[in-house]
Formats: C-alpha cells, sequence, structure tokens
C-alpha cells in the first residue's frame, strides 16, 4: 500500500464522518491547510508530506486503544471535537 492509498482512505473517512456528505478535494484542501494542487498530488501518489509516511508508520506500531488515544489527543490540542 502506498501514501496515495492511505490519502484516499482518509478522504472517504472523513467523507463518512460527515454523514456521506462529498467533500471536494477543494474543500479537503483548505480544511488541511494545502493547496488544492498539493492535495490532489498527495492524493494521486505524486507528491506526499514527509513526515507522512513516518506517522503512518509510528501509528502502525501502536494497537487500537493507543492508536485512537494518541489521534483523539491530537485532536483535543488542536481544538477539534
Amino acid at each position: 500500500m502506498d501514501l496515495a492509498d492511505v490519502f484516499n482512505m482518509l478522504h472517504n473517512a472523513v467523507e463518512s464522518q460527515n454523514m456521506g456528505k462529498k467533500i471536494s478535494q477543494k474543500e479537503m484542501a483548505k480544511h488541511v491547510g494545502v493547496s488544492m494542487r498539493t492535495y490532489q498530488d498527495w492524493k494521486l501518489g505524486n507528491s506526499a508530506p514527509q513526515a507522512a509516511r513516518v506517522v503512518m508508520q509510528m501509528l502502525g506500531e501502536l494497537d487500537d486503544e493507543d492508536m485512537v488515544r494518541v489521534v483523539r489527543k491530537i485532536n483535543k490540542l488542536r481544538g477539534a471535537k
């Protein structure tokens, strides 16, 4: 699995959390704070944020409970729901 697959799965998961409402690449790019072109490149696998691969590998080392705990803590620190 490459990083583009991960970005696509995450995009789909965010849409699911949004009652299945489709979220455009432009909207998602704005939400995560990058240009639409950058987001498109990530989804297509043309480029990726350098830290993303490392973060995914580190999360993959955790069991489910620890992964959820880390993500919830990140969300809390950034003021998300």
